[in-house]
């Protein structure tokens, strides 16, 4: 499926960056409707990944890397989920649950598994192209300019989100949006007081691709491998959405 594929590295020319253009429609060639309906299997196991790293559940969490692993997402793409989860759950949380993936791999690499690897990401936009890029993002994944009275009163705020957030994290291209978004909706219904954050990107995840039974099957995951009230969460913000 489109969100779970590895992305491989392509020339750049010196001096420039690559922008993460990544398609916002699940209707990519070789996508049929029944694979719209479900979650790959990487897909379904970055769901307690993220759910587990956001609320520092370690014991957990060691577990759940080795499934995903084992259901091939790559080291790549797994160190870089824990690294966007500090945005969302902080620094402590991240650092612990790299650790936790560290640890992982060293054990399976001594077991004689060796995991993928994966691509690194490209060159990222710097200096005054990182606001206009994270500008850009934010613009493409929310589907309209993003602006209002919190941000005229905290402008800090506001800059942060678009040229670090938006502009550092989702300009790294070894991890597709609809992971990026699937990875944050896990650990926001994991959170608690996060209700507003979820919602939104309950929508964004939809404007990426994913649907709404796959946002379901991801909420049934939490529920059933997480804890119930991380499903409700995530299915009431769902529900949200979709109400007329």
């Amino acid at each position: 499926m489109a969100g779970a594929r590895d992305r491989r590295a392509v020339p750049v020319r010196p001096g420039r960056h690559r922008l993460n253009r990544q398609p916002m429609h699940n209707k990519e060639q070789g996508t049929t409707m029944t694979e719209e309906q479900t979650l790959s299997a990487r897909q379904q196991a970055l769901v307690p990944v993220a759910a587990f790293a956001a609320t520092g559940d370690l014991a957990r969490l060691g577990p759940a890397l080795r499934r995903a692993l084992d259901a091939g997402l790559t080291v790549s793409e797994t160190k870089e989920t824990l690294v966007q989860m500090y945005a969302y759950a902080g620094f402590p949380r991240s650092l612990n649950a790299l650790g936790e993936l560290m640890k992982v791999v060293s054990e399976r690499k001594q077991q004689g598994i060796d995991d993928a690897p994966g691509a690194e990401p490209g060159p990222a936009p710097t200096g005054d192209e990182l606001l206009a890029a994270g500008t850009a993002n934010q613009t493409r994944l929310s589907g309209a300019p993003v602006k209002g009275p919190l941000f005229d009163f905290a402008p800090a705020i506001d800059f942060f989100l678009k040229a670090h957030l938006f502009g550092d994290i989702f300009s790294r291209d070894n991890l597709v949006w609809r992971s990026r978004e699937l990875a944050t909706v896990s650990a926001l219904s994991a959170m608690t007081g996060t209700e507003a954050q979820l919602s939104a990107h309950i929508r964004i995840s939809m404007n990426v691709g994913l649907t709404a039974p796959q946002l379901r099957q991801a909420a049934a995951i939490l529920g059933k491998e997480v804890d119930a009230a991380a499903g409700r969460r995530a299915g009431d913000a769902i529900d949200r959405l979709q109400s007329p």
